[in-house]
Order: C-alpha cells, then structure tokens, then sequence
C-alpha cells in the first residue's frame, strides 16, 4: 500500500498579514500521518533543524512551487502510481469576486492587486478530476475554502478517475476561517489531530468517515463548523500499530452477514454488511445534490431496495457525504392497495401508545384527503427537510385497483414537490439548515422498470416526465461488486470462505440478471450449514449452486408440512402472488386475518405461518389497519419476488389457478368496496354477478375459498335477492285475494239488495209498515238511490 501526503503550512506573506498557526498545524498533522498513518509525508515549506525536517515557519512559498508539489503528488509519473494521497492546507485564504466568484490558497508571494491571487481552488478540482490516484483527500483550513466544496459547480463528484474522497474545508465559501485563541492550532486543524488520534480506536482503523463522525460531534457547538463531502468507500487514516492479532474462533452466537431474501434495511446492522454498491451509492448521493426528485428504477432481484435503504438513506442518515442530511426527517412508505392511506400513515409515529397511534393517523387521513394542500401542511410541520421515500413504488399499480385514487396520490406527491419542493443548491451550500427555518420536500421512489409503461398510460400529473428526468437505473453488478458483496461481510465477521468457492458462485450468477436474492439466500444458507468457521465449496455443491439452493430448500419445507399444512402453505403462498396484467406476477402483501376462514382456521394459519416466517420463505411485519381504530395488525408477505420466478411449485400452482384466483380476487375487490361504502344495500351482488360468485364459492369450498369478508358479502347478497323475491311473490297473492274479496263483497250487497226489495214489495200498500220503513232506510245506506228508481217498484203509497 503506497500512500502520499503533501502537508502545506505558510506563515510569511509578502502583501498579506503574516500568521502564526499555519506552520505548527501543519507540522502536527505531518507527523501524525507520519508515525500513525503510514504516508510519506513532503512538507512545504521544508526547514531541517538538527538533521530533523520540519515545516518552515519563516520560509515563504511561490504559487509555482506550491502547484509543481500537487501536480507530483496527483499526476505522478512512472509505472507506480500511490493508491492514496493526501493535500493539507493551512494559511490565507482569498476570494475574488469580480462577476464570478473564485476561491484561491494564498501563496506567499500573492498580490490582489498585480491580479496575483494565488492557486486557484477550480484549477485544483481539474487536477484532481485528471489525478489516476484511487483515494484523494483534500483538507483545507483557510478563509473560503468552501468555494471548492460548492456543490453545484466546483465539486467533481463522479468525475475523474479518483473512486473513494474526502474533503474537508474549515470554513464556507462565504466564510473567514478563524484560529482559536487559547490553543496553538487553529479550530479545524485542532479537531482533526483529536479525530485522527488512533488511541481513540485502539482496535481498528480511524477512517474518513469515523473523522467525519467525530468533527460533527465535537464541532457542533462552534460557530465555524466545517463542510465536507466523502465519496465512495471508506479510506483508512490512522491506527495504532501495537494491536494484538486476534484469534479468531468460531461462536454459536456468530452473526450471519448475509440477508438472504430479505433486502438490506437502513437499521443499525444491515449497512456493516452491505457491499459492492459503493458506486451506485454515490451516484444516488449526486442525484439527491441536484434535484428533490429521484427515481431509482431496477428489474426485480437487482437490488434496488437494499441500495436505497442500506446504501442511500444510510449514508444520508449518517450525514458523511452530504452536509446537514443526518437532520433530515425520513419517511418510509410503500403505497399497498390504499396509497392515500399508505401515505398518511408514514406521518405516523409508531412508538406511540394505540390510541394516540389512531388518533395521529385519523388527523393526517384528513389532511391527505385535502391533496396537496393537505400534505404541504404535514411536511412544513417539520423542522427539518422532509424525505419522502416510497418503495415497492410499482405497488401503486399492481395493489391500487382504484384508478382514481391512483390519480389522487400521484397528484399529491407532485404537486406538493412543486410546491414546496425548494432547490436543494440553496441548502447544500449553508450546511446548518437549523438557522435557515426552511422545509422542503425531496421525494425518492424506487419502482420495478418494467412497470415505468404503465406511468405512461396515463398523464398522472407529469410522473413519467419526472421520473426520465430524474432516473438512475440499478444495473446488474460487476465481477469485483459481486466479490465484495460475498467477500466483505464475510471479513466483517472473521469468517472465511474458500476461494474457490468464491470463484465458483461467480460463474454461476454471471450474465444472470436479478440473481441477487439467489445469491444472498445461498450465501445464508452455507453459512447455516457450515460446520467451522468457513464456508466450502463441497456445501455450495450439495445444496445446489446458487440457482438450485432456494429451489431446494424451499421444497424441503413444504414436505416437511403434514397433508392439512400442505394445502394452507399452497393457500398461503397463492394468496401471497400478486397476478400480472402484461406483466411478470409480483408479491402481494396480505393481513393476516384476512387468510383465515372455514377450510383455513386461524391455529392453522399461525402454525404454517409462523414456520415458513422462521425458514425466511415469508416476512411477517404489523402496520396500523386503516381507520386505525382496531391497533396494529400482522401482515404477511413473500420474503422476495425471487420465490415467485424461481421455486417450480409455486410456478405450477399459480398457472393452474390463475384464472380461479382472478376470479376469487374480483370477488374480493367488490366485498371490499362493499365495506368501504358502509355495507349498503346498493352494493351488494346481483344477478349474474351474484349467480357467477355463489358458483364459485360451491365450486372452490376448501381449496381457494375467498375470504370471510366476501363469504359475508356473498351471503348478504343472496339473503337480498331472497328478501326481494319474497315481496315479489307476496304481492303476487295480495292482488287477487283482494280481488275475490271485493267481488265477494260486491256479489253480497247485490243479494242483499235484492232481499230488501222484497220485503219492500211484501208490504204494498201499507205506508207505514215499520219492516218496509226499515228496509227503505238500509238501502239508502247502501247507496242505493231511491229517485232514480221506477216509484212502481218503490210503491212508495
């Protein structure tokens, strides 16, 4: 390992005010390298006192001299070319602001006036895009040294040849940079030689991302704090040299550094043992500097989720590479089948108790429900830029069937963006955003690619534009990314892996695009099975190779289920499979108790799932049930999309029965919105729809039987048509008994009539006869109209 550092102190100026602190700071920093970090150390000026070099206090230093050192140091010539170098700078700084801004290191023989300002801090950022060396590092304690760390325009970022940076400037591009007082050196340069001091990390390497974690903590309370930027991995610095060798042994405790099927998350363990996406990260790093969109778009098994979760928000998270970003408030989200209420949910805290977790998640619905009003609310309640991030983004159409709500949620997100979305140049350039009292929004999606046609279906607010104008494409990994990713976990935890194996397991995954999972999930499993502390090429074989171990093991598990289990796993994982429409069948995320019902009973559903969870096939999670009044509630998923392409059990299942689960989905879509709209009777099946359901339900009892909602649902439905059949037929009788009564009715009054007038014709002539008189008076009651009737008849005399 070659490493190089050219450390500059300047005390003496001719035009400028001579300083004191230059020469001691960078001398301390040349024997700190010096003694701890393995570098051959040129000093400049160069003074030798007593056969001993040191930085000179009084020697002054010419612009030519100053760039002839750096263009040795970063351009050397000859076939060696050092794997590190290091540029220390301490003395004036100067600005030039004539129409564009400039930064320059004050040499000695500077003059403003003769237009002589010094080494040009743009001139070194050409340099070092043209240096072929690896690792560079730039430390500059000076007025404006900021101006080369200027985000927007000065940093190379991705450019050039260099693959892993670190800068560090004392001060911005618009301030003075200052020495403390009571100490000899200046505030950065004292702070660096505490961070670099290797007694802090007695058992390992202090690094440049370890320095920065230091220079945060310790400088935090000071009003000159630095800006920097780290790229790539990590560079060692110092260490102590006395360290012991460990001796490695195995533990039954021993940490498994491989995920297996489960991506990599931004938790405290999963980034230790995240590798060969370090390029990636970076680039993801640039994207987030320049715009407050990104778009990270990958096949499934490319890795997408791990980079954005274990590398992205990591980094951003521990605020190394990008100045303020440990600040940011991050919310996570993924959109479901309900995206709205995904998206209120993510504003929710989850350490708080049930009712309080309900009642935050009531008030953030109602604010989502307004758009982007709504949501520009939640986020300015932040004291911090807010990062939005959505995962499993394609969820949006595959989950969502509601084309409206879809629509809603698009328009929410882009149109709060564009609100309050504010340009993050503005911010990256003043790192202590606390002062500033601004909030913005920066939103990171990460989508399936092949799913980006559907974004383009519709208009949905400009998403397809912003995602091309904003998209990095997770690409397949290269030999040397695939070997850190077997390799590095494995060193982070002292295990060893035979080299052929190594080999072995790269010929396997190469020209095999989305074999990531694969690859994690053998690795998991020769480390199960691995009888010392190494894993061997002869397990590798008996498992099957990358392409045959999940097949094979998962396989295993399911025989290994009694006949009743068998038929709940087939359940499960059918339940699990998201169909696609023109496009591969992806995961699906189900509540656990929306999987039981008659055939599956809930002891039945805890047992399978609680074994296929323990054999990593399955990822069991809670979230808050929309509404949040009911708590949290299990949720269940396949552990990856891996499973559904590559075990050919599943595969055979889902072609058998995929028209019967579109089928069974439909029915469960409409039960759904059923509840949704209060069970009303409008709702509810009818006709063939109902006809076609009930068919089905007879004809599935037992094997794909759909769920207790929509057996409700079917059963509301026929007891409806029943309901409505009886009233039918009830009215039917009504009509005709009312019709026999009335003429029954009719046909009594006439007899009745008739019996009258015969009484009346009994008593002819007697006027006064009291049964004729009552006779008379009944037929008046009966309607009957004495004038119009033949007065021989009434013989009324």
């Amino acid at each position: 390992m070659s490493r190089d550092a050219l450390v500059v102190g300047i005390n003496t100026y001719g035009n400028l005010q001579r300083l004191d602190a230059p020469a001691e700071d960078a001398e301390a920093i040349a024997q700190l390298l010096t003694d701890s970090g393995e570098f051959r150390v040129k000093r400049i000026p160069e003074a030798v006192t007593d056969d001993t070099v040191q930085v000179g206090r009084k020697t002054k230093v010419t612009l030519t001299e100053l760039e002839e050192a750096l263009v040795q140091l970063f351009l050397p010539q000859g076939k060696t070319i050092p794997d590190t170098a290091l540029f220390y700078f301490s003395g004036h700084g100067l600005r030039k602001n004539r129409g564009i801004q400039e930064g320059f290191l004050a040499t000695s023989d500077v003059n403003p006036d003769l237009g002589n300002w010094g080494l040009s801090l743009q001139w070194l950022r050409r340099l070092l895009e043209e240096s072929p060396i690896r690792q560079q590092i730039i430390w500059l304690d000076c007025c404006y040294s900021g101006e080369l760390l200027n985000f927007d325009e000065a940093n190379p970022g991705e450019k050039g040849k260099g693959r892993d940076r670190c800068f560090i400037a004392a001060s911005r591009e618009f301030e003075v940079s200052y020495q403390d007082i009571s100490e000899p050196y200046s505030v950065l340069t004292k702070a660096l030689l505490q961070g670099l001091d290797p007694k802090r990390c007695p058992d390992r390497w202090v690094t440049n991302y370890t320095l920065i974690d230091f220079l945060n903590q310790q400088l935090k309370s000071e009003t000159q704090r630095p800006i920097f930027t780290n790229f790539g991995q990590e560079i060692n610095l110092t260490r102590q040299w006395e360290k012991a060798t460990a001796v490695v042994t195995v533990s039954p405790n021993a940490i498994c550094p491989y995920k297996g099927l489960a991506y990599f998350d931004c938790n405290e363990e999963d980034p230790k043992y995240f590798y060969g996406r370090a390029k990636l990260t970076n680039q993801l790093l640039d994207r987030v500097r320049q715009s407050n969109f990104l778009a990270i778009l990958g096949a499934s098994g490319s890795g997408k989720s791990s980079v954005l979760r274990a590398g992205l928000l990591h980094q951003l998270k521990l605020g190394r590479q990008l100045s303020g970003s440990e600040q940011w408030q991050t919310y996570i989200m993924q959109p479901g089948e309900h995206p709205l209420h995904s998206l209120a949910l993510a504003f929710v805290d989850p350490n708080l108790s049930p009712v309080e977790r309900g009642k935050q998640l009531g008030d953030a619905e109602d604010l989502i429900a307004e758009g982007v009003t709504g949501l520009r609310r939640l986020v300015q309640a932040s004291p911090s830029r807010v990062l939005l991030v959505i995962d499993q983004f394609e969820e949006a159409f595959t989950l969502c069937r509601d084309r409206d709500e879809r629509r809603k949620f698009f328009a929410c997100l882009l149109g709060a963006l564009e609100q309050i979305g504010t340009s993050n140049v503005d911010r990256l350039r003043v790192p202590n955003v606390e002062t500033l009292h601004v909030t913005s929004l920066q939103i990171i999606i990460a989508m399936r690619a092949d799913f980006f046609g559907k974004c383009v279906e519709d208009d949905y607010s400009g998403l397809a534009q912003q995602i091309q104008e904003n998209l990095v494409t997770v690409t397949p990994m290269n030999p040397d990314e695939l070997r850190q990713a077997i390799v590095e976990p494995a060193k982070r935890v002292n295990l060893e892996i035979e080299p052929e194996l190594v080999e072995e397991m790269l010929a396997d995954v190469a020209n095999a695009p989305g074999s990531l999972p694969l690859l994690q999930y053998t690795l998991m499993e020769l480390w199960k099975q691995r009888t010392d502390n190494c894993l061997r090429l002869n397990t590798y074989a008996h498992l099957g190779g990358v392409m045959g171990t999940l097949r094979k093991r998962a396989t295993q598990v399911y025989e290994s289920f009694s006949e009743v289990q068998k038929a709940a796993v087939r359940y499960i994982f059918l339940s699990l499979t998201q169909l696609g429409e023109g496009t591969e069948d992806t995961r699906r995320r189900v509540l656990k108790p929306d999987l039981v019902n008659q055939s599956y009973p809930e002891q039945l559903i805890d047992e399978v799932v609680q074994k296929l969870a323990d054999e990593k096939l399955i990822v069991t999670s809670e979230m808050v049930e929309k509404g949040g009044a009911s708590g949290r509630v299990a949720v269940v998923d396949v552990a990856h999309e891996a499973l559904i392409r590559q075990w050919p059990l599943l595969r055979k299942w889902i072609n058998e029965n995929r028209d019967i689960l579109r089928q069974k989905r439909k029915i469960e879509a409409v039960a759904e919105e059923w509840r949704e709209k209060g069970k009303a009777k409008g709702y509810l099946l009818q006709g063939k729809q109902l006809t076609d359901a009930t068919a089905f339900q007879k004809q599935e009892a037992g094997k794909l039987t759909v769920s207790v909602l929509a057996q409700e649902f079917i059963q509301k439905s026929l007891r409806h048509r029943r309901n409505n059949r009886l009233k039918f037929v009830g009215l039917g009788l009504i009509i005709p008994l009312g019709l026999a009564v009335f003429l029954g009715v009719f046909a009594a009054i006439e007899i009745r009539k008739q019996q009258l007038w015969t009484r009346i014709n009994a008593a002819h002539g007697q006027k006064d006869n009291p049964e004729r008189i009552s006779a008379l008076q009944e037929l008046v009651k009966l309607n009957v109209s004495l004038a119009n009737i033949n007065l021989s008849r009434a013989d009324l005399s």
